[in-house]
């Protein structure tokens, strides 16, 4: 039995029942057709043992950080430069500033020297799409724009005075955190 979960910012778990012990994270998670469907990575166990809910990395997800890895020799995620604070929409920012209630990530500051300000994001737009897909919440937003291709451009859809915009911004290599 298995579920796409979301734990991370960044990537998406496969949750499994599969027997993951502690210490043998990296086994194959296969589908009845003995297809390769993820890497078992991690198990949450209250008793210490193989009991508990076991986290696997989707395969197509290890294939592209391998491909990552062996020609750029780290992770590379795409990045939007220069958006400084970013909030989520919740009602009383929405009320708070005008703005009808949808799903979005409010742009609260940014950078006035930067590829996301010359693109013309500005502050207070809200951010509802990347490329078509709809932005629900931060970690959506920040899923979307770090799967995208690091030098292309991205089609930013905001809401700005309600009425929605679409911006030609940059893809940018996310900063590293060191």
């Amino acid at each position: 039995m298995s579920a796409l979960v979301r734990p991370d910012q960044y990537v998406d778990f496969i949750q499994t029942d599969a027997a993951i012990n502690p210490g043998n994270s990296g086994g194959a998670l296969i589908n009845a057709r003995g297809e390769l469907v993820g890497i078992n990575t991690q198990i949450f166990s209250q008793s210490g043992g193989y009991e508990g809910i076991g986290f696997a990395i989707p395969s197509n997800t290890a294939r592209d950080v391998m491909a990552d890895f062996i020609k750029f020799g780290a992770v590379r995620r795409g990045s939007i430069v220069g958006l400084g604070e970013l909030r989520p929409l919740t009602a009383e920012v929405a009320r708070v500033n005008g703005i009808a209630t949808i799903p979005g990530v409010l742009i609260w500051d940014m950078y006035r020297d930067s590829t996301a300000y010359d693109a013309g994001l500005r502050p207070r737009d809200l951010i509802v799409a990347v490329n078509g897909r709809d932005v629900t919440d931060m970690t959506s937003f920040s899923r979307l724009v770090a799967a995208e291709k690091i030098g292309s451009t991205a089609k930013i859809d905001v809401v700005r005075a309600n009425r929605r915009v679409t911006f030609n911004v940059p893809i940018e290599q996310m900063p590293s955190r060191r």
